[in-house]
């Protein structure tokens, strides 16, 4: 079942290939272009601005990855693809990177060894009743503290 945005990121994507050259179109396999036009939604009414240039027209962030994707597989010369490839390889090593620094299995179990044993001492506490004047004391700064 295909979502809400993918479909009207479909229709997006179609509507901007209507404006693409035939040649560069037909590299795109049919079957992908017929899986855009199953799922699109159809009462999406998308229009491109041709006043504006294409890096600020209005479009949602999957049919740019969308666009990306196409331009990468079929569009692409290999050079560009190549340079593609890299940049996808160095930010998925980053990202990578990150949940390993974040979720590293050695400092979580370091952290909850700590915490158990601070969670594990005992010290007697002192409790204090409180009075009816501190109550009634602090319920009135409490109420005037809400006013400011």
């Amino acid at each position: 079942m295909v979502t809400k945005e993918y479909s009207k990121a479909y229709t997006e994507v179609l509507e901007i290939l209507k404006h693409v050259p035939d040649k560069d179109v037909q590299k795109i396999p049919k079957e992908k272009l017929d899986f855009y036009k199953n799922n699109m939604d159809k009462d999406y009414d998308y229009k491109l601005d041709m006043t504006k240039e294409f890096e600020v027209q209005e479009m949602s962030e999957i049919t740019k990855a969308i666009l990306a994707n196409i331009f990468r597989d079929y569009w692409a010369t290999p050079e560009q693809k190549e340079r593609i490839e890299l940049k996808e390889k160095h930010d998925l090593e980053k990202l990578e990177e990150e949940k390993r620094e974040k979720y590293n299995p050695d400092d979580i179990f370091k952290n909850k060894e700590q915490e158990t044993a601070v969670e594990n001492t005992n010290l007697p506490v002192k409790i204090e009743k409180e009075t009816f004047f501190s109550k009634l004391i602090n319920f009135l700064k409490n109420l005037f503290n809400k006013n400011n």
